[in-house]
């Protein structure tokens, strides 16, 4: 049964935020193509500083995967994440997934976000996350291809099973591919039942608050840790435009439960303690094989 009096958990887990637009969102991108997106109303400024102010306001830092096409239009946002102590990362530039690309496409993508987040900011960015979990685990040469343009470590596996990621199969426990450190999103292992999502998304909206503190507090007792959770900016934005004729899945997968989330965060700010990737996990500045 799940405890439903858990009220503090133990240690120091990262949290991380993919910083994007509603409309970047691969649910949506059937009514968002690409060509669309400077016509469409920008609110990821607005959303992200909403976040920023409930880390300061609880005392929690974040890993910020941001995406390229975002830190090109707002880099005054890009300036505010490294000023407030947040953890500067990429999210590629356009948020093609990974295996929606060829090899050239991607580390192009890859030195482009790269780029633009390091001019703007004044800052290294040394950590990658695949737009959609889209990096396949068992692809060597993608890994590969982000040493190759400077990334030192990604959070790129959530190792479930949804149509959009390459990665159900994948480990759940951060190992060292082609020199880059992969560290997955959190997940309960259940045996048969394969690997339980829990942190964060639409799992986060959707399924029931205790779940999230009764899984985290679950890997933390079998020693697992420290524990990755997710979210995006769009995700504390009920009132965010919706495209006409939406499929009932599509509407559940994007805007279910977006009402409950800020009030959820709050209380999972309060939860544990909240800290950027590259300090939750010293093991980024030297991993080993």
């Amino acid at each position: 049964m799940i405890d439903r009096t858990i009220s503090r958990i133990s240690g120091v887990h990262a949290l991380t935020l993919d910083i994007e637009e509603y409309f970047h969102a691969h649910a949506l991108c059937r009514w968002y193509p690409p060509e669309s997106w400077t016509r469409l109303e920008s609110r990821v400024v607005d959303n992200t500083a909403r976040l920023l102010d409930l880390l300061a306001e609880a005392g929690a830092h974040a890993t910020c995967f941001v995406l390229g096409w975002v830190a090109e239009r707002a880099p005054v946002l890009v300036r505010r994440i490294v000023a407030e102590g947040h953890e500067l990362a990429s999210h590629g530039y356009g948020h093609a997934p990974v295996w929606a690309v060829d090899r050239a496409a991607f580390r192009a993508d890859l030195r482009r976000a790269k780029a633009i987040l390091e001019d703007v900011s004044g800052v290294a960015v040394r950590g990658y996350r695949a737009p959609s979990f889209s990096l396949d685990p068992a692809d060597r040469r993608s890994y590969a291809v982000l040493a190759e343009v400077g990334y030192t470590y990604s959070s790129s596996v959530h190792p479930v099973k949804l149509s959009t990621y390459a990665s159900a199969q994948g480990p759940i426990r951060p190992r060292t591919v082609e020199g880059v450190f992969e560290i997955p999103v959190g997940t309960l292992p259940a045996g048969p039942f394969g690997n339980l999502p829990w942190a964060g998304g639409a799992w986060f909206r959707l399924l029931p608050e205790r779940w999230t503190r009764w899984a985290l507090a679950r890997l933390v007792e079998r020693g697992e840790g420290p524990v990755v959770f997710y979210l995006h900016p769009w995700e504390i934005d009920p009132d965010q435009p919706r495209p006409p004729r939406l499929d009932p899945a599509t509407w559940l997968r994007h805007y279910g439960g977006l009402r409950r989330v800020e009030s959820r965060l709050r209380r999972l700010l309060r939860l544990t303690r909240w800290d950027r990737l590259d300090r939750a996990y010293p093991d980024l500045a030297a991993p080993a094989r």
